[in-house]
């Protein structure tokens, strides 16, 4: 398979404008060769040699072996070539030696010495904290996942070869369905799917979604959440409901042409219990896309510089399951300003700032169908650089349920556990203002435990008697709820809910909030 043209381009230039030492960082080595060879020949046919740890030299006549568990005569392969042969020496897992003294300065003297001659080295690894007195001395190459068309091309030569030309909309079903995974994992799962059935078809669809839950599955950093929620199971928030049924035609085919680009996400702020999270279930489901749930704090390790690699790790993994949900729960809590030292980057020698502006600069340049949900509770803790446009498509308040959003909450909940009742709801919906609606929940449990306790069915007092024992956070929390209001009132942002009065303002009543 061909590599990405630009990313070619750009190797031709590095090798005839004589850059001594490359890193690709990649975890595909077959790509990285093949990429290489196309390079080679543009170039006039320059000679490739690979090293690896075991096998030693491969690639050039009567020398096969030659440097084997020998990394630092690897280096002096490139010495015994004549200067107007042009070479390029890929070294693979070479990063491993690196921090010897011995080859980081033969490195370092390679750098100057194949300025003058048509030689370059060329080292693979997926990750590499390149020592400080060679960090001049090497230029960084990221290869990309395969994309669209590489994927197709590669799809449409296995089943070709199998004698099982695919459809169209078949090929472009698969592809968009293997997009993010390696082209080795594309070709394992092909295999599987040839061994099984003798051919390539719509069963394999299922079978890659389930591949790409088995790579969530082995990281840290992301949780596979699956969900059943629907915007139906979220009481009220109309006004957010209408927006993300705007944003989930974006994602279409129609809206390319149309030229929409890609939705970026939403941030959902509010109080504790007003339903972010099971938003942010219910878009996964109702879009039909898998939800990833990110805990920030994964993304911070002990070592310097792996939380950036993790990070990049993170998103690297994210954009394997696109078209997805990234569901960054409680974001103020990872970058919140003075929490734990995190957002002003003191205490942890500027790590948590670093980690941010990678995680920033992805959501504002990434062009993969990851749709970010983030949640903040403490939306004062934020830095500014998170709330700025082009981070999210738009921010939106969560606040506490409206007297109408409180009756279908409540009504749901009874209905969920008492499919028949009949218990009247205007004194309980007067008692409970300024509940949230996972305190109504907690409200309709409690009184369930009191009839319950006393061998009887559930009744209107049991639920009076049960939120008069509640102490929402309404009252705990007014200062902090009463900040956020004025925060938002400033144009900041959007609100969930549709004002009391206005059309789409009532709410079907078997509709809830988390």
């Amino acid at each position: 398979m061909s590599s990405p043209a630009p990313l070619a381009d750009q190797l031709d230039l590095l090798i005839r404008s004589r850059t001594a030492i490359l890193w690709i960082r990649s975890l595909e080595e077959e790509r990285v060769e093949a990429l290489l060879e196309r390079v080679a020949s543009r170039l006039g046919g320059r000679l490739l040699l690979r090293w690896d740890f075991i096998g030693g030299l491969r690639g050039a006549v009567g020398r096969d072996g030659e440097a084997s568990r020998n990394p630092l005569a690897a280096l002096d392969l490139l010495s015994g070539l004549p200067a107007e042969q042009g070479a390029i020496l890929l070294l693979k897992d070479f990063h491993r030696y690196a921090e010897d003294a011995g080859i980081c300065r033969r490195l370092r003297n390679l750098a100057t010495e194949l300025r003058q001659r048509p030689h370059t080295v060329v080292i693979t690894a997926p990750e590499w904290r390149i020592p400080a007195e060679l960090e001049d001395a090497i230029s960084l190459l990221d290869l990309p996942l395969p994309d669209g068309r590489e994927i197709a091309g590669l799809l449409q030569e296995i089943a070709a070869a199998c004698g099982e030309p695919l459809s169209p909309q078949l090929l472009e079903d698969l592809a968009t369905a293997c997009h993010g995974l390696s082209e080795q994992r594309v070709r394992q799962l092909a295999a599987r799917a040839l061994a099984r059935r003798g051919r390539l078809g719509e069963a394999d669809l299922a079978e890659v979604l389930e591949e790409k839950r088995q790579v969530i599955a082995r990281s840290e950093l992301l949780e596979y959440c699956p969900s059943e929620a629907t915007p139906a199971d979220i009481g009220g928030l109309e006004s957010l409901k209408a927006w993300l049924e705007q944003r989930h035609r974006a994602f279409s085919e129609e809206a390319r042409r149309y030229g929409l680009p890609l939705p970026r996400g939403v941030l959902l702020v509010g109080p504790q219990g007003t339903g972010k999270s099971l938003t942010a279930k219910a878009i996964a489901h109702s879009w039909g896309m898998p939800l990833l749930r990110l805990d920030v704090g994964r993304l911070f390790a002990g070592l310097v510089g792996a939380s950036e690699a993790r990070t990049r790790e993170m998103i690297l993994r994210a954009e394997a399951m696109a078209p997805c949900v990234l569901w960054i729960d409680e974001i103020d809590k990872g970058f919140g300003l003075g929490v734990g030292g995190g957002g002003d980057g003191r205490s942890d020698g500027g790590t948590s700032q670093r980690v941010l502006a990678s995680l920033l600069t992805w959501m504002a340049e990434k062009s993969s169908a990851v749709f970010v949900v983030a949640t903040a509770n403490a939306v004062e803790r934020l830095p500014a650089e998170l709330l700025r446009k082009g981070r999210f498509d738009e921010i939106f308040l969560l606040e506490l349920p409206q007297r109408l959003e409180r009756r279908a909450i409540l009504d749901l909940q009874l209905r969920r556990r008492r499919p028949e009742h009949r218990i009247g709801l205007d004194v309980l919906v007067d008692r409970t203002d300024g509940f949230s609606g996972a305190e109504l929940e907690q409200t309709v449990i409690e009184a369930m435990h009191l009839a319950f306790g006393e061998g009887r069915e559930l009744g209107e007092s049991d639920l009076i008697a049960a939120a008069s024992q509640v102490v929402p956070l309404s009252r705990t929390a007014r200062e902090q709820l009463e900040a956020l209001r004025q925060w938002a009132r400033g144009g900041r942002a959007r609100p969930a809910s549709a004002p009391p009065g206005e059309a789409g303002s009532s709410f079907d009543p078997s509709s809830v909030a988390d």
